[in-house]
């Protein structure tokens, strides 16, 4: 009796232990109980790389045989769209769930001596609910959503951990002078004056590392806003070592290496632009590789969530050449236009067991729908004041489950203020429409015409005019990101 009493004991306990899913006995949660846990999500997003970037995309200039996988292993999304065009307002997006019209940062707006407007503090961003969802929380990259110790701190906005380039301007340097850990600015002494000891995105993949080794036995959620490959062209001779002279005739940039300017923002020189560009590329495709690596030596590849995506489309800057690369496929436009090459991008999700290998989805999404998606697999409330719709059905393979969007909307501050809408194969983009309102419209049919090369506004005047009542009625006014010389 003594015996079946210390049994019943022990049972008793191990129930007691393993059953409790909060605060501190989490630790003693065993294998099978982790497994039936809430899955770990990681997000990491490419800096401007193009839709056509990528080899499982149509790359013939190098590969990516690493995020290949990714999508072998995964569902590879054909219409997806970022944010924005510039990376502030497409990460607002993604990260409160709201577009343009609506998200609280609209466009890249510096604060000096470093970082960028702040979101308020008012803002719910995924973070915040992912972290009131029981997750552990992580960035690592760069943020660009408010100055340090500002109230759009990353740790101030539902991250815990926070290992990066707090601003955008400083992210543009891959030797930087120093890096933020969350608050504390961390003074790199091997980039000092113009040594290039410590390469910045291997010192923030070291510390995305850590971060999964840590959080192994929790549930977490990882973002990896990387910096590449955005300008300036810059990578390790290690592996610029396998690209030069392969990319025949070179492309030369002459930019900033002394003075005042140098390393605050300004490009630096570049001889080998082509060759730059593909090993930068290598450095981001060894990283995902090393990602899903840890992941699956850690044992939580079966619960675990892996995106990759890219936060606009590719720029043309510091040497930059997406035309030489064919960076996006048959798409119209680059960075900063809100024609196709500038907010259509790859997207590629890989879920165990979830998400059926080596599929392919035409869905039209965008960024603002990763919050109720995320907040689905974390079973938590969707927000209501959301302009996202959860594509979780489409990861599920459940098209019959899938909501469509009436539209998606844009706009974009610069260059004399710019619109666009989706709306099924529709898209009307309006361009300068803060010099002229009455800027005259271009209509596209992208099931006939991916490369926006026909405007037929003229004989659709009945969608022109739908189009025109979207414009007008899909943002509400911001005080700070103005667009009141138009008139809505």
């Amino acid at each position: 009796m003594r015996y079946n009493f210390f049994l019943i004991g022990i049972i008793t306990f191990c129930f007691i232990a393993c059953g409790n899913n909060k605060g501190e006995p989490k630790r003693m949660l065993n294998a099978s109980k982790i497994q039936n846990s809430k899955p770990n999500i990681i997000y990491i997003l490419a800096d401007d790389l193009g839709y056509g970037d990528l080899s499982c995309y149509g790359q013939e200039n190098f590969t990516t045989p690493n995020i290949d996988k990714l999508a072998a292993e995964g569902m590879l999304f054909t219409q997806h769209y970022s944010g924005s065009t510039v990376c502030a307002p497409s990460r607002s997006a993604l990260l409160t769930g709201m577009h343009t019209g609506h998200t609280a940062i609209r466009g890249n707006r510096e604060i000096k001596p470093e970082g960028q407007y702040p979101i308020p503090d008012s803002t719910y961003t995924l973070a915040e609910l992912l972290k009131k969802g029981g997750y552990v929380t992580g960035a690592f990259g760069k943020w660009g959503l408010g100055f340090p110790g500002s109230e759009g701190d990353p740790t101030n906005q539902g991250f815990d951990v926070f290992y990066g380039y707090n601003c955008q301007r400083l992210g543009h340097h891959y030797y930087p002078y120093h890096v933020w850990s969350n608050k504390d600015s961390i003074v790199l002494a091997g980039n000092a004056g113009h040594k290039t000891e410590q390469y910045g995105p291997q010192l923030i993949h070291e510390k995305s590392i850590e971060f999964l080794e840590k959080n192994k036995d929790t549930t977490f959620f990882m973002y990896v806003p990387t910096i590449i490959p955005h300008a300036e062209l810059v990578a390790p001779d290690s592996i610029m070592d396998k690209y030069r002279g392969k990319y025949l005739p070179e492309k030369e940039f002459k930019g900033v290496d002394e003075g005042p300017k140098y390393r605050q923002g300004r490009y630096a020189s570049q001889k080998e632009s082509h060759a730059a560009f593909a090993a930068m590329i290598e450095v981001m495709d060894n990283h995902v590789g090393e990602i899903m690596a840890k992941v699956k030596e850690l044992g939580i590849e079966d619960n675990t969530i892996i995106v990759f995506t890219s936060d606009n489309g590719p720029h043309k800057e510091g040497g930059a050449d997406p035309e030489y690369f064919n960076s996006n496929g048959s798409l119209k436009g680059f960075k900063r236009d809100l024609y196709e090459g500038g907010i259509r991008v790859p997207m590629i999700a890989k879920w165990p067991e979830k998400i059926k290998p080596g599929t392919k989805n035409n869905l039209i999404s965008a960024f603002w729908d990763v919050f109720p998606t995320f907040s689905e697999v974390a079973e938590m409330p969707v927000p209501k004041n959301l302009d996202g719709i959860s594509f979780l059905p489409a990861l599920l393979n459940k098209p019959e489950n899938q909501k469509q969007h009436e539209y998606l909307y844009w706009e974009f501050h610069e260059r004399g203020g710019r619109q666009a809408v989706r709306k099924g194969n529709w898209k009307a983009v309006k361009y300068n429409v803060l010099k002229n309102p009455n800027t005259p419209m271009e209509l596209y049919d992208l099931s006939k015409d991916i490369g926006e090369e026909h405007n037929v506004a003229s004989k659709h005047p009945e969608i022109v005019k739908e189009m025109e009542n979207i414009f007008n009625e899909a943002r509400t006014p911001s005080k700070v990101f103005t667009f009141n010389q138009v008139s809505f």
